[in-house]
């Protein structure tokens, strides 16, 4: 390592979160993983492996667990946030008392939450009372596996301060890892939250046994449904054209290591969403997203027909094959419409 940085401290012992800190050991930050679980954090410290979620990935030597919230946070000057998204704000609330006052928060949550159709860097901001330019996101094609085993991947930091995204983005900067800044955090959050919900919908394509022009039709609509509520909510459209976007889209929906993808093949094979919750310990971020992205679609006056068949099928209200029928059913018009 070039160059060594301060104490990161990373709230999720899952796939990402523990991909994400493998990156900023890479990039010569201590690192720290907070784990839900004592058997995780100690099986990290003694295996060097998280072999739960990322079986045969050895883990770098600066990188640690502990279940003990105030020694992960201590002498962190940044934060990280990777749960799940709906459980994040019960969580925060005890977490938040002991983050240091100055220590920069970074989401890589990708949900929009159900209750107050808040994103996670709102919810951060009403829970701890963090500035702006204390909140940060990362977001882009980063799937955990490819990641974790140092594939060459790019990302977006985004923060409103640009300032503080150029030094995150030194401290993400790994010899695998390409970190790009942004200071539109609205536009990449959604654009993080709408592809799972496209994926989700590719992934019952796939399930049905459509082919590449059904998955590639659902992909471009699904942007243009994604850069509509975006754009309409004050994003930038260049964000959705970029990594956090299009690039994150394209990863979502064409990869088999998705786990929206993988959901969504599965409801078009027929399983209903409690079987499948009930056949894996992975959280499907679009699952529980796709509602909340409906209601904000609806409360915004944005037409989001993807969104709202995702959201019935996985609410058991419609078949994969009707959501496919009832795609094909809409009346026609201009594609610029």
């Amino acid at each position: 390592m070039s160059e060594q940085w301060g104490k990161v401290a990373v709230f999720g012992a899952g796939s990402w979160g523990t991909a994400f800190s493998i990156v900023l050991a890479d990039a010569g930050n201590d690192v720290t993983i907070w784990a839900r679980r004592d058997e995780v954090a100690e099986a990290i410290n003694t295996t060097r492996e998280n072999a739960e979620y990322l079986p045969g990935i050895e883990l770098p030597p600066n990188l640690s667990a502990t279940h003990d919230v105030k020694a992960a946070l201590d002498g962190a000057d940044v934060v990280v946030w990777a749960t799940p998204s709906q459980s994040f704000r019960e969580n925060l609330r005890e977490w938040a008392p002991h983050v240091a006052p100055d220590a920069v928060m970074v989401s890589l949550m990708k949900g929009v939450e159900l209750s107050t159709l808040c994103r996670m860097s709102e919810v951060i901001a009403q829970e701890t009372g963090a500035g702006p330019e204390r909140i940060a996101v990362v977001s882009g094609p980063n799937l955990a596996k490819e990641i974790a085993r140092r594939e060459p991947a790019a990302a977006v930091v985004a923060c409103a301060d640009g300032d503080v995204a150029t030094r995150l983005q030194q401290r993400v900067h790994s010899p695998a890892f390409r970190p790009y800044t942004s200071v539109d955090v609205l536009g990449c959050e959604l654009g993080g939250a709408y592809k799972n919900v496209v994926g989700l919908a590719v992934g019952m394509a796939v399930g049905l046994g459509f082919g590449d022009n059904t998955t590639a039709s659902i992909i471009t609509r699904g942007l243009a449904e994604t850069a509509r509520l975006a754009m309409k909510l004050g994003a930038d459209p260049l964000t959705l054209m970029g990594l956090a976007g299009l690039g994150d889209l394209v990863a979502t929906c064409s990869s088999p290591l998705s786990r929206n993808r993988t959901f969504g093949e599965k409801l078009g094979q027929g399983m209903t969403t409690e079987e499948i919750y009930a056949s894996t310990r992975q959280v499907a971020e679009g699952a529980k997203s796709c509602s909340s992205l409906r209601a904000l679609a609806e409360k915004s006056g944005v037409d989001a027909p993807i969104a709202t068949y995702v959201d019935d099928v996985v609410a058991g209200r419609l078949t994969a094959q009707g959501m496919m029928d009832a795609v094909l059913a809409r009346d026609t018009k201009s594609e610029r419409d």
